[in-house]
């Protein structure tokens, strides 16, 4: 098997309400930094005012931006915490539908808050993020 994997050991469990009109993403990281926790997996719900999406162009291996200055619903929101140049880093993927029930989707780069849950397992070992040359991207060296 090409997979790389490794098992990991939950030590802590969490939830938590985000803050009204804070950032989601950069609360994630705060809480991270400041439970010390290196490694996580994290799954959350709730409603945005707004949000910055970002989409890997796999040809370019560049992110580009999509920006909605509306009101969305956090229909899914899943991620990871690992470390990334030593600090607590929040991958963050969300499907955000709007009022009319389409949904848009992506790396959840930034999200002003109304209202978010989240549900936050902790693992006992770090995960640190290195360059991944194929992809050009910073994934888990396993």
């Amino acid at each position: 098997m090409d997979m790389d994997y490794r098992e990991v050991e939950g030590t802590r469990e969490f939830v938590a309400r985000l803050a009204h009109g804070e950032d989601w993403r950069a609360q994630i990281e705060d809480f991270a930094r400041a439970e010390e926790i290196e490694a996580a997996f994290f799954v959350g719900l709730g409603a945005v005012q707004d949000a910055k999406l970002l989409y890997y162009d796999q040809t370019d291996l560049e992110y580009y931006p999509m920006e909605f200055d509306e009101p969305l619903e956090v229909a899914a929101c899943i991620g990871n915490v690992s470390l990334l140049e030593g600090d607590p880093f929040a991958h963050t993927h969300a499907v955000l539908s709007r009022a009319d029930g389409s949904t848009v989707a992506g790396h959840l780069d930034a999200g002003t808050v109304f209202a978010g849950e989240l549900y936050v397992r902790a693992f006992e070992e770090s995960l640190e993020r290195a360059h991944d040359e194929p992809t050009d991207l910073d994934l888990w060296p396993l």
